[in-house]
């Protein structure tokens, strides 16, 4: 037995009626498994991270960047996989009505016909009756329940509920990745716009440099290798720029499909190029212990482990008898001497049958045993999946924290470099002039230069992407949508012109994402 559920023992035999309208509910009774958490990060210690408070709901803010506001409430109206998400949710939601549904009569048919009769006279009832063409009509009531005693149809809408919450948790995941990913792809793209302003930058300084080399040449005082060697050093800058573009339109493209737009329209909302968005002075993390409520893949893995655990009851009510109710009540009538076709709406015509039955497969040469061990096997892999997430998340979130602080301290020292590089090749260029030194110095330290400013706006892009990942692992960004329809309301106009889908499009028909409650079996529609 597993630590994550217990046995649930039959309620004590009571009154028929009692064992008949409540039974028992075999299979395990779900409890949460246990989790290992931390108690602190790693670098709780450090001032720049805060762990007495987390607010991570509109974490994009915190980059001050209206652009980046303005991108990501674009993505959570417009993101075409976020719509797909939504629409599980509903799926799911009908899904949990099916197993509610299996509560009630689960066969009810109104049947009627209307037939002519002809008998063989040859046939062995002819023996007993000389009428051999008659007409007939019934109309009639069928039904059948089969009583939920052993808790199997309890526990499927236990299962369908979990499996319910399950894809609310997963619309959930699906938004804290749009909101990293748009955010993401945002800082990537200022960055290549930094990196191809530095790149034109260093383009018109190296083609100074070689109208120097070429004023020397011509002057006598240096040699054509001069000339040659500020060239080549122009031309592979130069060389560097198309890929800078490719990459930046590719980042844009990015963009445009996760704002569910066609290539090309993304100008509008980017504007003209910008820096590097900027994180704040210090970052709210918060404990470890808080992702077990936060991360929705977290409470996604929990939440198919509580619909796998109900499963194995499910299918271990197979082991035990199966009760019924059937029953049959209707009219009845035949052109047969002197009764007539009409006659069926007499009271006289009535005929009914009712009883209860029984089914048990007691030789099943233990398929049901072993069916119940497969499911049992799957709620064990699902508890550890389940672990195995928590484990996972935390070090996300200890990834992107200690790649977050160590790239400010890189671009700390990228920053000094950048100076000491600027200063001698202003030295170099000044010797140059003064023929103290060869060119060869010059293109070194323009090529360094070079060099050091390209590292730190990758760096410092870095930073901020590193950030997008530490608030994409402590699950910020889906509680935007609290109080909101997962669901636009121009797709549920949509679907609901072609299928009557009741009360299941509103908002309140959707669980809190905190919630462990059962969403509510709620009355059939007849």
């Amino acid at each position: 037995m597993n630590r994550a559920a217990k046995p649930a023992g039959c309620r004590p035999a009571g009154l028929w009626l009692f064992l008949l309208l409540s039974g028992c509910m075999v299979g395990p009774d779900y409890v949460p498994p246990p989790a290992d958490t931390a108690a602190q990060w790693l670098d709780s210690r450090d001032g720049r991270l805060k762990t007495n408070f987390t607010d991570v709901r509109d974490w994009w803010k915190t980059f001050n960047d209206p652009v980046l506001n303005r991108l990501i409430e674009s993505a959570y109206l417009n993101n075409l996989n976020l719509r797909v998400a939504g629409v599980r949710i509903l799926e799911a939601r009908a899904q949990l009505a099916i197993a509610a549904g299996n509560l009630y009569p689960q066969n009810q048919q109104l049947t009627g016909s209307l037939n002519k009769i002809r008998l063989s006279q040859r046939a062995s009832q002819a023996a007993f009756s000389q009428i051999f063409d008659y007409a007939q009509t019934q109309i009639g009531l069928t039904a059948s329940w089969e009583i939920d005693f052993w808790g199997r149809f309890r526990r499927a809408i236990e299962s369908a509920d979990a499996e319910f919450q399950a894809a609310v948790a997963n619309y959930n995941t699906a938004l804290v990745s749009l909101t990293a990913d748009v955010a993401r792809a945002y800082v990537t793209l200022r960055t290549l716009e930094k990196r191809l302003s530095i790149a034109r930058q260093n383009v018109g300084t190296q083609q100074a440099n070689l109208q120097l080399a070429k004023i020397r040449y011509e002057g006598g005082t240096t040699s054509e290798r001069d000339v040659e060697q500020a060239r080549t050093v122009l031309a592979s800058t130069e060389a560097s720029i198309p890929t800078l573009e490719i990459e930046l339109r590719r980042q844009q493209n990015a963009l445009n499909f996760l704002l569910g737009m066609p290539p090309g329209r993304i100008g509008d909302l980017l504007g003209a190029p910008a820096q590097i968005p900027a994180p704040p002075a210090e970052v709210a993390v918060g404990v470890p212990a808080e992702l077990l409520r936060r991360r929705p893949d977290v409470r996604a893995a929990e939440r198919r482990a509580a619909a796998q655990s109900a499963s194995v009851g499910v299918t271990k009510a197979a082991l035990y008898p199966a009760f019924s109710l059937t029953g049959t009540f209707g009219l009845l009538s035949t052109d047969v001497g002197a009764f007539a076709l009409s006659d069926v709406f007499l009271w006289k015509s009535r005929t009914a049958n009712f009883g209860p039955a029984l089914q048990w497969n007691i030789f099943n040469y233990g398929q049901i045993t072993n069916q119940v061990r497969v499911q049992d096997a799957r709620l064990q892999a699902l508890l550890i999946d389940y672990q195995n997430t928590v484990l996972a998340a935390q070090r996300e979130v200890e990834d992107s924290l200690v790649a977050f602080l160590r790239s400010q301290e890189r671009a700390r020292s990228l920053g000094e470099s950048i100076a000491a590089a600027r200063h001698s090749l202003e030295l170099a260029t000044l010797q140059y002039r003064q023929g103290i030194t060869d060119f060869t110095t010059v293109l070194t330290a323009q090529q360094a230069l070079l060099n050091e400013q390209d590292s730190l706006a990758v760096t410092l892009g870095d930073i901020s992407s590193n950030l997008v990942g530490v608030y994409r692992a402590l699950g910020g960004g889906w509680q935007i949508r609290e109080g909101k329809d997962a669901v636009p309301v121009f797709v549920k106009e949509e679907m609901a012109k072609r299928t009557d889908w009741g009360g299941l499009l509103s908002p309140a028909a959707q669980p809190s994402p905190d919630s462990r409650k059962s969403s509510g079996i709620g009355w059939p529609r007849w």
